[in-house]
């Protein structure tokens, strides 16, 4: 079953991967003049952090803004094509390398694919506001429970490799939700760590959980943005390959990672990720979206 998996995505990652390089070289006399080094650089660290759990796409749009290697329209297209390869990448590396066990693990992803498709239209409903303060606050709520838990103030998180029973339920309930709110733009990587300490297991199989979990969501989403060509064709494909090769790096400095060293990375991430979520939601206007028929 889990051979199934990333059998699975590679035959999508190659399958993008043509895709990105078809419509690259029809468009190679009117691309996009970007710097090959900056862009390189920018996948590179994005890559590499996200691998770490961190998450990409923050770190890549203050890059992109800040260098100004793309306009500000095209770049939810770019992070999401120039992302989809490095991705996928982990998501087949950690799922080699960190065992989970198979029916949580296919489970669970297929909750969060299904989440981004049906959850969609429901999402598009609630205010962003509202959702980035729930999560904020729900993270910070988090990691003091797993700050409490690595001080011994308290008994929490543990070593499972797998879920059944009613935490098999929550943890599909909830991935479900997560696919369906990355179609609002709020990241995957850190409430699914949170998720993972929540129910009792280790925090390294957050990692094949949540790689693969994007790994599903993004792929289709790359797919329509190549299409429609709202997207950085010369920065896509530049982060196609500096990212991939990060990826291929960072992977394997979290394997050798400590499971104790872990623990203190996913509740920096964790912090970060909610203070982020934060300050995104205490600035954006009080605006309620508006119901659409």
């Amino acid at each position: 079953m889990v051979s199934a998996i990333w059998i699975g995505l590679t035959i999508l990652g190659i399958w993008v991967a043509l895709l990105l390089l078809r419509d690259y070289l029809r468009h190679k006399h009117n691309l996009e003049p970007n710097s090959w080094w900056k862009t390189g650089v920018i996948g590179f660290i994005g890559n590499f952090f996200d691998t770490l759990g961190i998450g990409s796409f923050a770190i890549e749009t203050a890059l992109f803004k800040f260098t100004k290697q793309t306009e500000d329209r095209l770049i939810p297209g770019t992070l999401n094509v120039a992302n989809s390869i490095p991705t996928m990448a982990q998501g087949i590396i950690f799922i080699q390398i960190v065992t989970v066990e198979p029916i949580t693990l296919v489970t669970m992803l297929l909750a969060s694919g299904l989440g981004a498709v049906l959850g969609a239209g429901v999402v598009a409903k609630l205010s962003e506001r509202k959702i980035r303060l729930t999560m904020g606050i729900a993270l910070l709520i988090t990691s003091g429970f797993m700050l409490a838990s690595k001080l011994n103030w308290i008994q929490g998180g543990g070593e499972a490799i797998g879920l059944e029973g009613y935490k098999l339920a929550i943890g599909i309930g909830v991935n479900f939700i997560l696919g369906a709110l990355m179609t609002a733009g709020i990241g995957l990587y850190a409430p699914c760590m949170a998720l993972v300490f929540a129910l009792g297991m280790s925090p390294a199989v957050a990692f094949p959980i949540m790689m693969g979990s994007c790994a599903v969501l993004m792929p289709l989403a790359s797919i329509r943005f190549i299409k429609e060509g709202a997207y950085n064709r010369r920065a896509s494909f530049i982060i196609s390959i500096t990212g991939l090769i990060a990826v291929l790096i960072a992977a394997f400095v979290v394997k050798s990672l400590p499971l104790d060293t872990l623990r203190w990375l996913v509740i920096v991430v964790i912090v970060y990720t909610a203070t982020v979520m934060l300050r995104a939601g205490l600035s954006s206007p009080k605006i309620e979206p508006q119901n659409v028929k």
